[in-house]
């Protein structure tokens, strides 16, 4: 299969579940990384060693400069992109509102919204040109329903969401799909913020009585992404275990 697809931090978790999946469907996988260098560089190692191919991509996807870079030098190093994934995000430890600084704000905001409209600006035209493509963007189920003291988080994982369906319409008769998937709780370094009494309670919350693995959300990236949803967009997936129905 003769594909290339950016995945935006992409150098652990979910991300790095997502390059593994789409390698081994025989796609050329853009790694992109902020400062987890030694990692991705690890993850196109193993890649590599599986017969797979990679490009190495730098780029802080909050810094406009630096996504539209980053995505034409995913364009060079791989070719026109057939697929797209932003999966780059941070989020905060749990706090009121009150206590979240206009810093820790700007941040989340950065990174987790403003980072995907970058992104998705400076891609789009390569996709509406070869009028195909599909792009899969990554909110959290805190994004469609709110958690508590998750405020930041939460508003800009549903500002992804309401971008995601109104970018669906905008490129759909172009021929481009574009999905989002929302993720429960998963077992990532995102998380470790959590106590132990905090994680078993999230288990016990869901129904399936345990966290999803980033390996899970992969396969249901990959599934938005490949032909078999080819009739699929503007559509929000949430694997969550139950947690959120």
């Amino acid at each position: 299969m003769d594909r290339a697809v950016l995945i935006t931090g992409a150098s652990r978790g979910i991300g790095a579940a997502v390059a593994r999946r789409f390698a081994r469907e025989g796609w050329r996988v853009g790694v992109n990384y902020r400062t987890s260098r030694g990692r991705a560089e690890a993850l196109a190692a193993e890649i590599a060693a599986a017969g797979g191919q990679t490009a190495l991509l730098p780029g802080d996807v909050s810094d406009p400069a630096q996504a539209a870079a980053l995505v034409r030098a995913a364009e060079e190093q791989l070719g026109p992109l057939d697929a797209l994934v932003c999966n780059a995000g941070v989020a905060l430890p749990q706090q009121l509102l009150t206590d979240t600084t206009d810093e820790q704000w700007r941040q989340v905001m950065g990174v987790d919204l403003d980072g995907v409209f970058y992104t998705l600006r400076a891609a789009v035209p390569g996709f509406v040109r070869r009028q195909r493509g599909a792009i899969v963007t990554v909110s959290s189920m805190w994004g469609v329903t709110g958690g508590s003291c998750e405020v930041a988080y939460s508003a800009a994982k549903a500002g992804v969401i309401g971008l995601t369906k109104a970018l669906a319409k905008e490129v759909g008769p172009s021929g481009i799909r574009v999905n989002c998937i929302a993720p429960g709780a998963i077992a990532t370094r995102m998380n470790d913020n959590l106590d132990e009494e905090a994680v078993a309670l999230l288990r016990e919350e869901t129904p399936l009585g345990r966290m999803g693995t980033p390996e899970e959300i992969a396969k249901a990236i990959a599934f938005l992404a490949l032909e078999d949803s080819a009739f699929t967009t503007g559509q929000v997936l949430s694997p969550n275990g139950g947690l959120v129905i």
